[in-house]
């Protein structure tokens, strides 16, 4: 498989990487760490297409496939921007709502028993897709606000609110397929997990550049050099990964419905390149890293918060591990016969 970048996937992912760096850089990162709303961030987002490079173009849409998505979410986990864009580009796609020049925010998630229900910024979504029964269904934000209440979150640039009471019926969105979204989710959530990576693995050798100890550079200290070698050794192969998956469905152009098992796999690599890389970038930080000041610390909550969004470490690995399992059954009884 060809995983080398098209002349118009390269654009698009400098493209991005350039509005985000030009709209999110660390100034505005630390206003909205203090409270500042990133609206116009998202809106800008919006309008130069993140949302719609999935839908079709008879929608309103780039008509593109996941193989474009995940560049772009890539560079959203690189820029470290907050909000639930996954959900929002996955109800953008699943005509949740009627696209728009600025994105109407969407929350998702799944019923589980025994789990508190958790959703990312309340009061500014626009729609929640619940997963339930076999069937997606659409939520008014605004009926659940009077008995939720906010909870503190691992990340302070994603507020998250617990609801308490039993969900509305909500309206059923009949051409959506739930296990196919969820797994949407799932690979967009990886690439934003690789881009946090990347941003570890940058910052760090940055860091390493530039402080001295015993009057040399401590990047030139064999386990600061081992560290960061970790880190791109996990990387890569995450990124491999996370673009293979998005080729996963049938003809391995991305279309239809992609291979969860892929999916899954793809995000247990993902989780744990972003999660590992933030402590190893932490631990080249030093001291430094575990200050309010420095961004690292900012790096590692996101992966943590990350790893549990759209599939956990236990969901990937046992999809993962099943798939593997049925595949290999399947060959084993193909060869006997």
């Amino acid at each position: 498989m060809d995983f080398r970048l098209t002349q118009d996937q390269t654009a698009l992912r400098d493209g991005v990487r350039e509005l985000l760096a030009k709209r999110f850089g660390r100034e505005r990162l630390r206003a909205v760490l203090d409270g500042e709303p990133p609206g116009a961030v998202w809106t800008a987002l919006a309008g130069a297409g993140l949302f719609a490079l999935r839908r079709p173009v008879d929608r309103e849409g780039l008509g593109l496939g996941p193989a474009e998505a995940v560049l772009a979410f890539e560079e959203v986990g690189r820029a470290l921007l907050p909000g639930p864009l996954v959900a929002t580009e996955l109800a953008s796609v699943h005509r949740a709502f009627a696209p728009g020049p600025e994105p109407a925010l969407a929350g998702v998630l799944r019923r589980q028993a025994a789990e508190p229900v958790l959703v990312e910024r309340l009061p500014e979504l626009s729609v929640l897709l619940v997963l339930d029964a076999g069937e997606v269904r659409t939520v008014d934000p605004a009926a659940l606000l009077p008995t939720a209440r906010q909870v503190r979150a691992v990340d302070p640039l994603t507020p998250l609110w617990q609801l308490t009471a039993p969900l509305p019926p909500g309206e059923p969105l009949p051409e959506a397929d739930p296990e196919q979204l969820w797994t949407e989710g799932m690979l967009l959530t990886a690439a934003v997990q690789v881009g946090l990576a990347a941003l570890a693995l940058e910052l760090a050798v940055g860091y390493a550049r530039q402080r001295e100890q015993f009057g040399r550079p401590i990047g030139a200290f064999q386990a600061v050099q081992h560290l960061c070698a970790e880190m791109l050794a996990r990387l890569e192969p995450a990124r491999a990964a996370v673009r293979a998956a998005a080729l996963s469905g049938p003809g391995g152009a991305g279309a239809g419905p992609l291979d969860p098992v892929e999916v899954a796999g793809a995000k247990l690599l993902a989780d744990e390149a972003a999660v590992r890389g933030a402590r190893d970038c932490l631990q080249v930080h030093g001291g430094m890293g575990f200050t309010w000041e420095a961004d690292v610390h900012l790096l590692l909550k996101r992966a943590w918060l990350l790893e549990r969004l759209f599939g956990g470490t236990a969901e990937c690995a046992e999809k993962a591990a099943t798939g593997l399992l049925s595949t290999g059954a399947e060959t084993y009884v193909g060869h006997l016969s």
